[in-house]
């Protein structure tokens, strides 16, 4: 494995600090998961994630990071206040880092593909999953919902999605900048990983935000193999970052400036179509 940090081309030059004035520090962690076992996907991430030595802002585990995407909620669903989000907010609190994963949870009954972003000192937001794969029988296991997140981060506003609703491109749809990097964390098998590029790619032209995803690697139960290929683009479509198919964690420098002025010199949002998602 090899850890790692990249300073992209659209960054300004570095100026021997660990921050420039409103860059994101994006960490992807691209790695393998132990089906249905939540403490040896916890433990190992634990280690992982203790060999980081640079400063990052976010830090993104792929979907379901706790069991790999698995349709047995009634054996693994935790109450929202469970071990997963402890674990997230010691975690997080002593990286001195936001961090964004989804697992499984029982709320009121009914079980969600549940996105938590958790901040350093503790406090959290959740995403539940709006678009369920009906091909693996999510939709007939999970409950789904409508409202969308943004957080904010390092005076960054960034939306948080989950794998199947990267092909739906209205609720991805970033209206009057209302979000500057869309973040997908996924379980993507391999027979379908050149949609997922594609998908992503667009995403980010689309909306002129960076458009980030991270992505599992290795073999589920259920027999699927999953690519990784972890990747952001930039508002431009060009590749930031592309961890491709090795065991990874990728840190990657946004840059504020790069953005803004294209979004102010090609300001294609002026013209988007305003709509309400009912």
């Amino acid at each position: 494995m090899s850890f790692k940090k990249d300073s992209y081309r659209m960054t300004p030059k570095f100026n021997g600090k660990n921050k420039m004035t409103n860059d994101l520090l994006v960490t992807l962690v691209q790695t393998d998961l132990f089906w249905e076992n939540p403490e040896k996907n916890k433990d190992s991430l634990q280690r992982k994630l203790a060999a980081l030595t640079e400063q990052t802002d976010l830090i993104l585990l792929p979907e379901m990071f706790t069991s790999g995407f698995s349709m047995n909620a009634q054996k693994l669903a935790e109450e929202p206040a469970g071990p997963a989000l402890e674990w997230m907010q010691k975690t997080a609190a002593a990286l001195s880092v936001n961090i964004m994963g989804s697992w499984i949870v029982n709320s009121g009954g009914k079980y969600y593909n549940r996105l938590y972003s958790v901040s350093p000192d503790g406090s959290f937001s959740f995403y539940d999953k709006r678009h369920l794969f009906r091909m693996a029988g999510e939709d007939k296991v999970f409950s789904n919902d409508n409202k969308i997140l943004t957080v904010e981060i390092n005076g960054w506003k960034v939306r948080p999605l989950i794998c199947y609703d990267l092909r739906f491109p209205v609720w991805s749809r970033c209206r009057k900048n209302d979000y500057d990097l869309l973040v997908y964390l996924a379980n993507w098998p391999k027979r379908r990983i050149g949609h997922w590029k594609i998908l992503l790619q667009a995403r980010a032209v689309e909306n002129q935000a960076y458009a980030a995803g991270v992505n599992r690697i290795g073999n589920d139960d259920n027999g699927i193999e999953y690519p990784g290929c972890s990747m952001i683009f930039d508002p431009l479509g060009l590749t930031a970052a592309d961890l491709r198919s090795r065991e990874e964690i990728k840190t990657v420098r946004l840059s504020r400036a790069a953005l803004d002025s294209f979004r102010s010199k090609f300001p294609v949002w002026k013209d988007a179509d305003d709509f309400e998602i009912k």
